[in-house]
């Protein structure tokens, strides 16, 4: 290999892999310097230089020039070598610089394999690795679909890089907001927080720095084009787009849409919002598996606990009875305590000694009210699982008994036709002894009275008829005689 064509292999390298051709030189020096120091057996590094425009080589050990012809047959042996090496090294580096800076934001590419669940996609320069964990639940990949997803983390993992992706993080909501939004890229409308539950629902809040810029019409665009394009990348979840407000109970309330609220109380205390709403939208407001609700309360930060007006003054009134209850409580600290949105025991378990000083107690005293609380919550909670407990045993109990009694009415049934069906055997049985009995003692009898037994009676057609005469019978004279005489 002359220096020209070693110049044109690194330059070709350098156009194709997009590798600095600095380090590609750096690598071969380095490698020949190793190779010579091993070739001659020497102590110290050998001191190779190449010349970036010619390629021409030049080295020296221990300060004595090395041959050229010797320095040609090491560099072809170990050029090759050292060149895919550094390739390697080379591309990992670029990689990690190139997609280390990345991370958080959303790359678009093709999935080329899909492996127990595992998918890797093309990136272009990279592969990159969607594990089973990552994908949206009820989503199914195939080879050749194209995807964007967020790179989450990409490290190195062996001789190459790991680009991590993933596709139910919450930031990858914002970040196609940011693709099919421009007022959002442009930060003229702010994603203000965000809660997703991945292939099921998520809620945008979102605000606007421009007064005349709508921030939940210009996000859902003309005719739901722009969400829809968001939906669609996510594999049909659904999307709602939240008007921000800086009060914590109109922003709970648009959280809480398409749900209507009628009043919202706040106990800032314990970071408690307590929502009323009318019967008829208290399944709505829940949601489904309590979805709503849920992905409400963490869009808001607040916990929020949903009942109608009527459960509401229930739990009031439960909760003024149990504090006072409390030796150190009494009915006028529990009335104040109820008053200002402390509507269970768990809350004022849940308070700071210092916020309950406020109601006229010291903060030992409030320390002491919160562990008798806490004691009592307790209790309490152990009741009811001790009775859910005995009312899960009493319905496994029915549903064995359940169970059971077709098996038991199966063998009564047996039982009635096996006794049905020796009584007829018996009966029989009886039957054929009772003939049998009549049948010796006729022969007895016949033995005593030296007779023959009496034939079995003949058949009516071969029954004797007595013959007609012209004489009549001895009654029949006698009726006569009765008649003729006057």
């Amino acid at each position: 290999m002359n220096g020209a064509d070693l110049v044109r292999i690194v330059d070709s390298i350098r156009r194709e892999r997009n590798i600095d051709a600095e380090v590609i030189f750096e690598g071969i020096e380095a490698a020949l310097g190793s190779a010579a120091k091993k070739h001659f057996g020497s102590v110290e590094e050998a001191v190779v230089r190449i010349n970036r425009q010619t390629g021409d080589i030049e080295a020296h050990i221990e300060g004595t020039p090395i041959d050229p012809t010797v320095l040609g047959r090491i560099a072809a042996q170990t050029a090759k070598q050292v060149i895919i090496q550094k390739i390697r090294e080379a591309e990992r580096a670029s990689l990690m610089e190139d997609y280390g800076d990345q991370v958080g934001t959303v790359v678009a590419g093709q999935i080329t394999r899909v492996d127990h669940g595992n998918a890797l996609v093309n990136l272009g320069r990279g592969e990159g690795f969607l594990p089973r964990s990552e994908q949206i639940p009820g989503e199914t990949l195939h080879v050749g679909d194209r995807i964007r997803a967020l790179i989450i983390e990409v490290r190195e993992a062996g001789a190459g890089v790991k680009i991590v992706l993933s596709r139910i993080h919450p930031d990858l909501i914002i970040r196609l907001f940011e693709v099919e939004v421009p007022e959002v890229a442009d930060r003229i409308i702010e994603v203000e927080a965000l809660a997703r539950e991945a292939g099921h629902r998520t809620k945008v809040a979102v605000s606007s720095v421009d007064s005349r810029v709508d921030p939940v019409g210009a996000c859902v665009g003309i005719r739901g084009s722009r969400i829809k394009n968001i939906v669609e990348e996510v594999a049909g979840e659904k999307i709602d787009i939240v008007r921000y407000n800086e009060s914590p109970q109109i922003f709970i309330g648009n959280a809480l849409k398409p749900a209507e609220v009628r009043e919202i109380l706040l106990n800032r205390d314990i970071n408690r919002a307590t929502v009323l709403v009318s019967d008829d939208q208290l399944s709505l407001a829940i949601g489904k598996k309590g979805q709503n609700v849920r992905l409400a309360a963490r869009l808001s930060g607040w916990n929020i606990d949903i009942m109608t007006p009527a459960e509401y003054d229930q739990q009031r009134a439960t909760a003024i009875e149990q504090l006072t209850d409390l030796p150190m409580v009494g009915p006028d600290l529990a009335q104040e305590l109820v008053a200002a949105g402390y509507i269970s025991l768990a809350d004022v378990a849940e308070a700071d000694p210092e916020k309950l000083a406020a109601f006229g107690l010291s903060v030992d005293e409030a320390g002491e009210v919160i562990v008798q609380v806490a004691d009592l919550v307790e209790e309490l909670e152990a009741r009811a699982e001790e009775d859910a407990r005995l009312a899960a045993e009493a319905e496994a109990q029915a549903a064995r008994q359940a169970a059971e009694a077709p098996a038991d009415e199966a063998a009564e049934t047996d039982g009635a036709a096996e006794t049905d069906e020796a009584a007829e055997t018996d009966g029989a049985a009886e039957t054929d002894g009772a003939a049998e009995t009549t049948e010796a003692a006729v022969a007895d009898v016949a033995d005593v009275a030296d007779v023959e037994p009496p034939a079995p009676p003949a058949p009516a057609d071969e029954m004797p008829v007595q013959a007609a005469t012209d004489e009549p019978s001895d009654a029949a004279a006698a009726a006569s005689d009765e008649t003729d005489e006057p």
